[in-house]
């Protein structure tokens, strides 16, 4: 048989033989033996065996869909397949015919609606006869059919959540929904390119104070079938839920964890140094609650829950969508609740339970997520689809309230001062449950009030100023300190604990004004103290007594709801050592980051639809990011 060869392959005959002549120019070119390598020292390529997380994952844990009662039976109609599908970039139709899309995607999605009542709406839908069987499913199912939708809402409400008439007590009633629900999950779960993760509220309100918890799984759905989720009306007692999630994780071989929310609506209760049952705290509540509850939800839709401007009246940002009206159930707020409803107070608090009791029940990380009961997971201001489907964009959504005023104590708070907050970003290696769950578990995340401002912060003793630019900034922070979410211990010279911090403008969002660094302490005397210290500044502006010198200025031009990003920056690198540090104190250290003024979603609106700002409403805001504390303990 004749060989054929072609062109290419001739030369490539000839270019061989050429090469296999040692004598000749070519060959000494490109004739390499293995015996003439040089020798090498190490790895050549730098990123060979790195694992500390290089990546931020942006994500919402707590999204609503019409599977939760108070969503689905007020006109809801986006279930978890659309909410996923809107999460990881497309469009979709929300409940009222309004087409919504994000900016950008997201990377990953928690999906908790309330496992009380779970999924009554599409059973509903469905003239389910298991529910239509009952009393209180029959009548409610009249309501809806007849467009009685807020009449179905308060029937149910009124009946189940309130006197217990739960005809979804019945596993077998239950189980199918919850089965839909994980199976959205998996479907959706795609390792590498989108997180789906299973979860749910448990919706605890005893007395009308707010004490709910998301629930976050690190599993699928085969170990999550494995158990109905944990109700109120099975316990409102969180001692409860966490005995449940350790019986779920020893009989599964799973992991779970829990995210406390809305402590501005719990009347002084969330961060109680007393059980539920009244009880002191001890040792053994601290360490579960620590271990069970690693983060807290800072900002949402309800409200933003950092600080008080009557907690710290020298913070000049303090005070930011703050809700202190009163419980669900119209219960007027007082100051001495305060101390034990926002994060920097109870972190606070933490420092001195942990001195008294040996463990910190509050040393938790911080987290912002939406809380929307749409479906629809957005949080910027100029795209802000409401907390329910009444909310989407319309040119009447200001005067409703949202939490209501049932004994008119002027306790309300009404649809325009709610948020268009939160979410969360994720330092992990990879984007799946696994590395975005233990992440998460490690505290190595934090929260913004909407924007997806960059942050990073680590803590440790002998960080120089030019260290922050250092192009391997992030390796030499994990070599040499702990990240936001770590613990420091006693230095054997006593030294200052020295901050390294980054900070990145959202790209499609506005430039940055400051970043300042929260520290709270327990001093000598067994005081509490807390202390606000600018460390960056926009604009070349100097900073005098731990402040700016002057506000970054406003852009913001309300009539047409626009702003320019001429002022601010782009970026910070900050490096900060605490001038006034007594390693004998327990403390810790979280970053703030502040976006320049841009208009509030109620300018947006007015802009939009032509209509008034309600009276009383700022025009503008600043978007901020606060990232989980650093600890100091006296321990060796």
């Amino acid at each position: 048989m004749k060989t054929v060869v072609s062109g290419i392959g001739m030369l490539l005959l000839c270019t061989a033989g050429v090469m296999a002549q040692e004598n000749s120019a070519l060959g000494t070119d490109f004739a390499v033996s293995s015996e003439n390598l040089p020798p090498t020292k190490g790895e050549y390529s730098p990123f060979v065996g790195q694992d500390f997380p290089n990546r931020v994952f942006w994500g919402d844990s707590h999204l609503h869909t019409s599977y939760s009662w108070d969503a689905g039976l007020v006109g809801a109609r986006l279930d978890p397949s659309d909410a996923y599908r809107f999460a990881r970039g497309e469009e979709v139709t929300a409940s009222f015919g309004v087409r919504a899309r994000l900016v950008r995607p997201l990377d990953w999605l928690v999906v908790a609606d309330h496992a009380e009542s779970l999924g009554v709406a599409q059973m509903i839908e469905r003239a389910d006869p298991r529910l239509l069987g009952t009393e209180v499913g029959r009548r409610t199912y009249e309501l809806f059919e007849k467009g009685d939708i807020y009449g179905a809402f308060e029937n149910w409400g009124l009946n189940v959540i309130v006197l217990g008439q739960d005809p979804l007590d019945d596993p077998e009633i239950s189980r199918p929904i919850w089965e839909e629900i994980t199976a959205y999950a998996d479907a959706y779960n795609d390792p590498g390119a989108f997180t789906a993760f299973i979860g749910y509220e448990w919706s605890s309100a005893p007395a009308g104070n707010n004490l709910h918890r998301v629930v976050v799984y690190r599993d699928g759905a085969e170990k999550a079938n494995r158990y109905l989720p944990f109700r109120a009306s099975d316990s409102a007692d969180p001692e409860d839920l966490w005995s449940w999630m350790e019986t779920y994780e020893t009989e599964t071989g799973g992991r779970m964890l829990a995210i406390p929310h809305n402590g501005n609506i719990s009347n002084g209760v969330m961060f109680s140094v007393e059980t539920l049952s009244g009880e002191p705290m001890d040792a053994d509540y601290a360490e579960r609650r620590s271990r069970y509850e690693p983060l807290y939800e800072v900002t949402q839709m309800k409200g933003d829950g950092e600080a008080h401007p009557l907690l710290s009246p020298d913070d000049d940002f303090a005070d930011y969508g703050t809700w202190d009206g009163g419980n669900w159930n119209g219960e007027a707020k007082t100051p001495e609740m305060l101390p034990n409803e926002y994060a920097r107070s109870a972190l606070k608090l933490g420092l001195q339970l942990e001195q008294d009791l040996g463990v910190n029940p509050f040393n938790f990380g911080l987290v912002g997520a939406t809380d929307s009961h749409t479906g629809l997971a957005t949080s910027r201001e100029d795209n802000n689809f409401g907390k329910v489907a009444l909310m989407e964009p319309s040119d009447n959504r200001f005067d409703d309230q949202i939490v209501p005023d049932p004994q008119d104590t002027g306790t309300g708070t009404y649809e325009f001062e709610t948020l268009a907050s939160g979410l969360q970003g994720v330092w992990a290696r990879e984007n799946t449950r696994k590395g975005i769950f233990d992440a998460m578990r490690q505290k190595e995340t934090y929260a913004t009030t909407g924007s997806r401002i960059t942050v990073r912060v680590f803590a440790g003793w002998d960080f120089e100023a030019d260290d922050v630019l250092r192009p391997d900034f992030a390796q030499n922070g994990y070599a040499r300190g702990v990240p936001m979410g770590g613990d420091m211990r006693a230095h054997s010279e006593g030294a200052a604990p020295r901050l390294m911090i980054r900070a990145l403008r959202d790209p499609d969002g506005a430039n940055l004004d400051r970043i300042q660094v929260v520290k709270g302490w327990l001093d000598a005397a067994g005081e509490l103290q807390e202390v606000v210290v600018d460390v960056a500044c926009s604009d070349d502006r100097k900073i005098v007594e731990q402040r700016c010198d002057g506000p970054v200025g406003n852009t913001v031009d309300i009539a047409s709801a626009k702003y320019t990003n001429d002022i601010g920056d782009v970026q910070f690198m900050a490096h900060w050592e605490d001038p006034d540090f007594d390693p004998a104190e327990r403390a810790f250290y979280y970053v703030r980051v502040l976006e320049i003024p841009t208009p509030r979603w109620t300018t947006y609106d007015a802009a939009f639809f032509g209509v008034e700002l309600p009276e009383g409403v700022p025009a503008t805001q600043q978007d901020r990011a606060y990232t989980s504390p650093i600890w100091y303990s006296p321990r060796g």
